[in-house]
């Protein structure tokens, strides 16, 4: 089972493993949100819910990941929870269709500096090294 936590300004991911019975999927489990800024410990339950399970490349054979949303115990979502208000506007947008771009920079070096650039010094703005 692996979630995001509660740390700011940048969460991180937690994991705890679960033995689950073979053909059986992986369900709503538990665990204690004060050790991971997502509950004060005098009411630390959180839950996870399962959304995406894939195999496990490191451990190979049956074993699974389990990628999980983060809850609160009445199954709302935990306000750590970034995904779920995602889905929601993925939902109420679903009659239209996204678009996105990616862009990749890499940075080519020459005798130890950035291509372009001068033996010396810094280059021009937007010089011949961009």
């Amino acid at each position: 089972y692996i979630w995001i936590h509660g740390t700011r300004p940048e969460p991180l991911m937690r994991s705890k493993t679960r033995i689950v019975a073979d053909g059986k999927e992986p369900d709503i489990w538990g665990f204690d949100g004060s050790s991971t800024n997502q509950a004060p410990g005098s009411n630390s339950d959180c839950v996870l819910r399962p959304v995406f399970t894939c195999p496990d490349p490191l451990r190979g054979g049956k074993n699974v990941l389990v990628l999980c949303e983060v809850e609160l115990t009445d199954f709302t979502p935990h306000p750590t929870n970034t995904r779920a208000f995602c889905r929601q506007a993925y939902e109420k947008y679903a009659d239209q269709q996204p678009l996105f771009g990616i862009e990749q920079e890499y940075t080519f070096f020459q005798q130890g500096r950035p291509l372009g650039w001068p033996e010396v010094g810094y280059p021009a703005p937007q010089g011949p090294y961009y």
